[in-house]
């Protein structure tokens, strides 16, 4: 068990260091006079997610009952959580170890959201937002995926789920195409081109992403054991070869592989192995990224306009789009002697019905709460959660937090 317990350490510290990796990437993409808040609206999830997770979170999402929708609070301030008995009988890793790790995927899927509002909602009123997305959208669906006896997990409906593809990509991203179509667009959004402002830190945290997830998935078989190095390799797999197809995308499109199209390509093959990384055969892997990256690309190049929403930095696109194909693709190709389960290619086409009902109810979960936290954000913030217009224009970072991410471009040094 000690060797379990410090791989899944190891793993949570990793799975943490996607965030601060998502804030670099989202801080990047943004235009100069937005990246402190951009990058803001990442970083103060990592106290409220903490904080709450401790107080009530992991006991909302994890304490055993009987609904299979959401937990009690029966491990209110992780009173009750073991340090040496298992989540589940037969576990390889205290009960205390398992909520450390889920703890890191309960700050990063509610920070994937703010990519879509990027620019133009209060701060306060994001605050506030994430707040009440985390309990009235993630803990349930948490419960429902990953509990004992969730609703939707492996012993209700039967949905494979290796590392989030429900809980936290399609989740967050079809909150984030609700909220930011909720919003509206940015002003300039019909008449002026889109200025990304630092290419370099995208990279880098797209870098920083890939290195977390590594944890995020191999940690998902709770154990230093064969399925993880499994999960390790698809994940890597599905990685390369979306980052490759999206190149190819680009230069179909526009003549010429781009940085910034390579590493998006790289997330996007990143959430579309997601669901099953620890269910699938590795060669699967690489059919599932290489066709990830197109429909995200597709999403991102032409479903935006033509559908008229403005998701700013593309969470929907890549997270909501890539966490549905991924979890489709992972009813196909799921293989018994892997992770326990057939998908339709291998005769059990029942899996890929699973994964097609679990995909719609957390979509409407995903739609109704986010309906529900806007309208309650909406009044505790006076009636409106967008910025005026001349902040908007002005830029967040001096209208909502008084700093500049780049002092010498006001004449300092």
């Amino acid at each position: 068990m000690n060797a379990d317990i410090g791989f899944m350490l190891i793993c949570s510290a990793l799975v943490f260091f996607m965030t601060p990796g998502l804030a670099c990437f989202y801080g990047g993409l943004v235009r100069k006079k937005n990246a402190v808040n951009t990058m803001m609206t990442s970083i103060f999830i990592i106290g409220t997610g903490i904080v709450m997770w401790v107080l009530f979170g992991y006991s909302l999402s994890f304490a055993p009952t009987d609904n299979g929708i959401i937990g009690n609070l029966s491990w209110l301030g992780l009173e009750g959580v073991s340090l040496e008995e298992g989540y589940t009988d037969g576990a390889a890793i205290p009960n205390m170890v398992f909520c450390g790790f889920q703890m890191m995927f309960a700050i990063i899927t509610p920070a994937l959201i703010t990519g879509s509002v990027a620019g133009r909602m209060k701060f306060k009123s994001l605050f506030i937002f994430i707040v009440l997305w985390s309990i009235v959208v993630y803990y349930p669906l948490a419960h429902m995926v990953w509990a004992q006896n969730g609703v939707l997990g492996l012993e209700g409906l039967g949905a494979l789920d290796f590392a989030g593809g429900d809980v936290v990509h399609i989740s967050s991203g079809i909150s984030a195409l609700v909220l930011c179509i909720l919003l509206g667009k940015r002003k300039d959004y019909d008449h002026a081109a889109y200025r990304i402002h630092n290419i370099p830190t995208v990279m880098i945290g797209a870098s920083l992403l890939m290195f977390g997830w590594f944890g995020f998935n191999a940690g998902s078989a709770l154990a230093a054991n064969g399925q993880a190095a499994h999960a390790f390799m698809t994940t890597a797999a599905a990685a390369a070869a979306a980052l490759l197809s999206w190149m190819l995308c680009d230069v179909i499109k526009n003549g010429k592989p781009t940085l910034i199209g390579a590493c998006t390509g790289m997330v996007a093959g990143l959430v579309g192995i997601t669901p099953g990384a620890g269910f699938v055969p590795i060669w699967a892997s690489i059919i599932i990224g290489l066709t990830t990256s197109p429909i995200c690309f597709m999403m991102i190049s032409f479903g935006k306009r033509k559908f008229g929403f403005d998701d700013a930095l593309d969470a929907f696109s890549c997270h909501g789009t890539g966490g549905i194909w991924g979890g489709l693709l992972a009813g196909v190709f799921a293989k018994e002697s892997i992770g326990g389960y057939d998908g339709a290619i291998y005769g059990d086409w029942a899996q890929l019905g699973a994964q097609a009902a679990g995909i719609i109810i957390t979509i409407a979960v995903a739609v109704v709460g986010t309906l529900i936290c806007y309208a309650i954000t909406k009044v505790i913030s006076g009636g409106s959660i967008r910025v005026d217009a001349k902040d908007e224009m002005l830029g967040l970072d001096i209208t909502q937090h008084g700093e500049s991410a780049y002092p010498s471009f006001n004449g300092l040094e």
